[in-house]
């Protein structure tokens, strides 16, 4: 168990940087299912988070006295290559502002959501948060791993030299409601809901999917990792930094299986061996959350039974990804 259960009032003040992501939004879908009733969010017209002043402004004016930083600039392989710049600096000054702000306002817990990203390319699997640091990275997103590198640290030194709550989750691939099913952009688990499913309307017509489907996978349903937060923050966590994950992975021959079967596809699946695979096993060692007394809930076959559901609801207004 964790040292010690806070007491977190549920009328406590809590600001969601990036509420209405994939992961802020369920992180305040969670909160509010628990009675939290003072949860305060800010779409970026109305605060933009890389302006240091703007956000020194924002807590002066509300006075959060909790926040969970679910807020990034997200996008692809292709836009991480084109715009390293853009996703090294605005990534950094939207965590340095946000940090530095929290500390500035005395404010005791910040929960920080990063990415599994940041380890090595090359770490034994499973990845263990001790590897962070211990080689170079993957070099088609380093420039976004780079940046949730500084704030994990950033983070750990306000509580190394300060003694704050401040901590770090790193979530390991997510998937669910809120997710991103532009093909252009989108990871490879709503990538296939939303193939498997133009290919059930087109008559139930082969769907080809790129490599051999041997390489391994782990995923989480992002309402589970909105539970590891919620749990952070009633808790005070011993270590600065912990995966999250369900420990568990798949390959991705079988997630294609599980999705096909999940929309009723009854076509054929055709592996296109000529694609890369990519990495071939990435995996999170999540011992750390589980010995502190959090583990994940949801099997990835009811996890994509809810997001497909999800998908067919909001079919007609997914959210395109620059």
């Amino acid at each position: 168990m964790s040292e010690d259960l806070l007491k977190i009032a549920i009328s406590t003040k809590i600001y969601i940087a990036g509420h209405r992501g994939m992961v802020g939004s369920a992180v305040w879908r969670a909160l509010e299912a628990k009675g939290y009733s003072n949860l305060i969010g800010k779409k970026s017209s109305e605060l933009d988070l890389r302006n240091q002043q703007a956000v020194d402004d924002f807590y002066s004016l509300e006075k959060p006295e909790v926040v969970i930083d679910a807020a990034a600039k997200v996008g692809g392989i292709l836009a991480n290559n084109n715009y390293p710049y853009q996703f090294l600096m605005e990534n950094m000054q939207i965590q340095n502002n946000l940090i530095d702000g929290a500390f500035k306002s005395g404010i005791d817990k910040f929960i920080f959501l990063g990415s599994s990203c940041i380890y090595p390319k090359f770490a034994p699997q499973p990845l263990k948060e001790e590897y962070l640091l211990t080689n170079s990275l993957e070099p088609t997103n380093e420039w976004y791993a780079i940046a949730k590198i500084t704030g994990v640290k950033t983070c750990q030194s306000i509580r190394k030299q300060f003694g704050k709550d401040y901590v770090s989750l790193m979530p390991t691939n997510l998937y669910g409601y809120n997710d991103n099913f532009d093909l252009k952009s989108s990871h490879v688990l709503p990538a296939m809901i939303r193939k498997f499913h133009k290919a059930k309307e087109n008559n139930h017509s082969p769907v080809t999917l790129w490599g051999s489907g041997t390489p391994m996978r782990e995923f989480l349903f992002v309402d589970d990792l909105a539970q590891a937060v919620i749990y952070a923050l009633e808790n005070k966590l011993s270590k600065h930094l912990y995966n999250v994950g369900s420990g568990k992975d798949i390959t991705i021959k079988k997630l294609a299986e599980t999705i096909q079967k999940a929309v009723g596809h009854r076509g054929e699946i055709i592996w296109d061996s000529s694609k890369p695979d990519g990495t071939p096993r990435k995996l999170m060692n999540v011992s750390k959350m589980k010995a502190m007394g959090w583990t994940y809930t949801t099997e990835l076959d009811e996890g994509i039974e809810k997001t497909y559901k999800w998908f067919l609801e909001n079919i007609n207004n997914f959210k395109e990804v620059k």
